[in-house]
């Protein structure tokens, strides 16, 4: 259900709850200022369209989304993925990408497919989020020193480039830049604005100070995009066509699974903070919305901030108001005060930028997780760090699932066990069903385990290596949760198997979804009717009525 028509019912709405909701939709939008600048820059567009994003995507997250709480705008997860975009195919692409990128978030969310996005292992979101953090860092050195421009296709040498063009640092713009990165992290500690974001405070006092004193090379938004206009942005449709639009698939699902996953593991958050619990299909609805509409207004990808979202929280926001209110206040920001922003130095955004890469990193939690977690999962993690810095965050996101999927298959293949059951083990089972002793002649196997794809050969093996044949086999299937059409196969072709070596073969105890499938696949057709049984006992005493009557 739409998380508005959720809070109307439990009263969010109601007039009691008007302030604390308005006033933390005004603090989240003066927190959600600097970053939408800085994230649009550093994605490679103009500083105004980040702002145009939070302002679209922050209402219609709000009004269409799954989570109450949520602050939806650009993020630094999407630097990586919109740089690469924007310079390959342009502003016009990154619009088409991000559109396409809606409509394939609402379909996730359509078809209700928003839990699977749930089981990408914590090893791959870790290590993408802490690659994509360093390349953030990386990126922004240039702003940060006023450093010349560097070429690099590749990380590696972009970094070598920088670090060979470091003697050449513009000192002015290196001392706001240190300037600024001391006020986001230690402002809040002083007196009197502990309840004021540290990157507003770092953007005005730096911003002051240029304007002040006007250090020559110092790098603004006035002077490297000619400021930021007043007013609405203009509503248009970018220059779409088939041939953009195929060219474009790859990017556009790069942003919708990022979209997907940054947008619910914030949704997660705020449900830990809140106590409340929202749906993930309509989160990926609001967000497939919001998507398909911020580029119409001049602007691009966004999805669910983590630190806004729990800004918005830890000020008092309970409900889809705040996060309208944060929009209404950037709004009003844009209309009245956009010629102010000339000023900004693009190192004060860079310093900004670099707490939110380290933030992003979650270097104690990479630590910890490369100490404490299994080696398989410590590789997969490293796996998808490397991948991510030195490669492509797509890539890195498909191999490092595909890593967890094989590794978990494999232990999954190996936790199936296939074993002969003794007489003795049976004892008491055969007593209570009135047996003395199990029937000579007969062997017994149980399978423990689901029997799919990866655990089959297991089966077959440990079935053909009955090293003598009895006259039946019992094959008990009551810990069987699932069965695939490979362990089906399998299955059929032991019995076939066993069939030619004048084996009887029953078949017993499986449960209701497992029945049916040997029924579909026709395996309780090969074995005969009279061969499955409901019960272990009454598998051994239609065997033994046969044996018993005459001729």
């Amino acid at each position: 259900m739409i998380a508005l028509g959720e809070a109307w019912k439990a009263g969010l709405l109601g007039r009691k709850h008007w302030l604390s909701n308005l006033v933390a939709g005004v603090i989240v939008g003066i927190v959600a200022l600097p970053l939408a600048m800085a994230f649009a820059i550093a994605s490679g567009v103009k500083p105004e369209q980040g702002i145009y994003t939070a302002i679209v995507a922050g209402v219609l997250v709000s009004l269409f989304g799954g989570s109450r709480v949520q602050i939806a705008g650009p993020t630094g997860a999407f630097i990586v993925i919109l740089a690469s975009i924007t310079a390959a195919h342009g502003i016009d692409g990154l619009q088409i990408a991000t559109m396409m990128a809606g409509v394939m978030l609402l379909l996730l969310g359509i078809t209700r497919l928003g839990a699977i996005i749930k089981f990408i292992p914590a090893p791959v979101i870790v290590g993408f989020t802490a690659g994509i953090g360093v390349i953030i860092w990386v990126g922004q050195w240039q702003d940060f020193f006023g450093l010349p421009k560097v070429d690099g296709e590749h990380f590696h040498e972009k970094v070598w480039h920088l670090l060979q063009a470091l003697p050449d640092l513009h000192p002015a713009t290196t001392l706001l830049a240190i300037l600024s990165l001391g006020l986001v992290l230690f402002s809040p500690r002083l007196p009197g604005l502990k309840r004021v974001p540290g990157p507003l405070v770092a953007m005005l006092l730096v911003t002051l100070i240029q304007a002040l004193f006007q250090f020559d090379g110092v790098a603004t938004i006035g002077s490297a995009f000619g400021g930021i206009p007043r007013g609405l942005p203009e509503f248009g449709l970018p220059d779409v066509s088939l041939a953009r639009v195929i060219e474009l698939i790859g990017p556009a699902f790069a942003i919708a699974m990022l979209g997907a996953i940054e947008s619910l593991l914030s949704a997660v958050v705020a449900d830990g903070m809140t106590g409340s619990k929202h749906d993930s299909n309509q989160e990926l609805i609001g967000q497939g919305i919001a998507n398909l509409a911020a580029p119409l207004f001049g602007g691009f990808a966004a999805t669910g901030a983590i630190a806004r979202t729990a800004t918005n929280i830890r000020n008092g926001g309970n409900s889809p108001l705040a996060g309208v209110m944060h929009a209404l206040t950037l709004l009003l920001i844009i209309l009245f005060l956009a010629p102010l922003a000339s000023d900004i130095p693009l190192c004060a955004l860079a310093a900004i930028l670099f707490v939110v890469a380290y933030n992003m990193s979650e270097l104690r939690h990479f630590k910890r997780m490369v100490l404490r977690a299994p080696r398989a999962d410590v590789a997969i993690l490293l796996i998808t760090f490397g991948l991510t810095v030195f490669s492509d965050l797509v890539v890195a996101v498909n191999i490092g699932v595909i890593l967890a999927m094989l590794h978990f298959m494999r232990r999954m293949a190996a936790s199936v066990e296939v074993q002969q059951v003794v007489e003795q083990e049976l004892e008491e089972e055969l007593r209570l069903g009135g047996h003395s002793r199990l029937p000579p002649g007969v062997l017994v196997y149980t399978i423990e385990g689901p029997l799919f794809f990866a655990a089959a050969e297991n089966f077959e093996r440990a079935l053909a290596q009955t090293h003598t044949d009895p006259q039946m086999l019992v094959i008990r299937l009551n810990r069987v949760p699932f069965m695939d059409i490979t362990g089906l196969q399998t299955l059929e072709e032991v019995i076939q198997q066993l069939h030619k070596r004048q084996i009887v073969v029953k078949l017993c105890e499986a449960n209701r979804k497992v029945l049916a499938k040997l029924d579909k696949a026709g395996i309780l057709q090969q074995v005969g009717a009279a061969h499955y049984h409901p019960d272990f006992n009454a598998a051994l005493g239609a065997y033994q009525e046969r044996e018993q009557a005459p001729g």
